[in-house]
């Protein structure tokens, strides 16, 4: 029997609909041994336009979609207590797919925080711009964090989700070098400009724009997407394993999280090669 895996995302813009497409087609090819049993998606239909189009690409390909709008769920409670809304809605969601049962749930671009129950009902998955162990919060926290420290290295990871918000462990994970040639000179500047300024000071003029920053965010998003399908297709192989709150090798053991360094930077010189050569499909 394949690997079963259920698909959760709000839909919210064409790269939710690309991610789904390749994680397809890398099934389809036997690149990754699964299959996707159903998608689940927290609009419905004219909420957005493209939450829309993701939703009418899924219903054209034939996969089991589950519609729920969280934006009309119960908006009278999700005024009142948020905690409580959240954990109805997610129970409502369990009733949905409780026939349709899976190995693992990915969070791909599913823009809900999921509920302490739900967590524990399901095994999920979801990208941290961030090596284990690394800084927590959002893609703009970590990318900023890493510089006040001034990392050597960062990376992204696939994580369990649990209870606590960016605190399970970590599944598998890929690292990446921000120091070095490509990074030196970006460095320099940067120490430059806190000579003449306080990095609070930086931050809030410069932001997302600081190039630097900008470079760390590029090189992290470069291995998103190969760190989720390599992710898939080693769980699909059982050389990484989700058990209940533990994640185990392939001979049983427990681990902090499968490097995939690798695996990643290999996908990353084929999708390079194919670019470079328009023939090659």
């Amino acid at each position: 029997m394949p690997f079963r895996i259920g698909w959760f995302s709000t839909g919210r813009d064409e790269a939710a609909r690309s991610l789904l497409k390749i994680v397809l087609d890398h099934i389809s090819k036997g690149t990754i041994p699964a299959e996707i049993c159903y998608v689940f998606c927290n609009r419905q239909r004219g909420e957005s336009l493209e939450s829309d189009r993701f939703i009418q690409w899924v219903e054209s390909i034939k996969i089991p979609l589950i519609l729920l709008s969280s934006r009309g769920y119960l908006a009278s409670l999700r005024e009142r207590d948020k905690e409580d809304w959240r954990a109805s809605y997610h129970r409502e969601i369990a009733k949905r797919i409780q026939n349709l049962p899976v190995n693992l749930i990915v969070l791909a671009g599913y823009m809900l925080i999921v509920s302490p129950a739900f967590t524990e009902a399901f095994s999920i998955i979801n990208l941290h711009p961030a090596e284990p162990k690394g800084p927590k919060g959002t893609w703009q926290e970590v990318v900023w964090a890493l510089i006040e420290k001034k990392a050597v290295q960062t990376g992204v990871m696939m994580h369990l989700v649990t209870k606590d918000l960016d605190e399970g462990p970590p599944v598998a994970y890929v690292t990446f070098p921000i120091k070095g040639p490509k990074f030196d000179r970006l460095w320099e500047d940067y120490d430059q400009k806190l000579k003449r300024r306080s990095f609070s000071q930086l931050v809030k003029e410069e932001g997302e724009d600081n190039p630097l920053f900008k470079e760390i965010r590029r090189e992290g998003v470069r291995r998103e997407l190969p760190l989720i399908v390599m992710t898939l297709r080693a769980l699909a192989e059982k050389r990484v394993r989700v058990e209940k709150d533990d994640i185990l090798d392939e001979k049983g053991d427990k681990i902090e999280g499968f490097c995939l360094n690798e695996e990643v930077e290999e996908y990353l010189k084929e999708c390079n090669s194919k670019f470079q050569n328009p023939n090659v499909k």
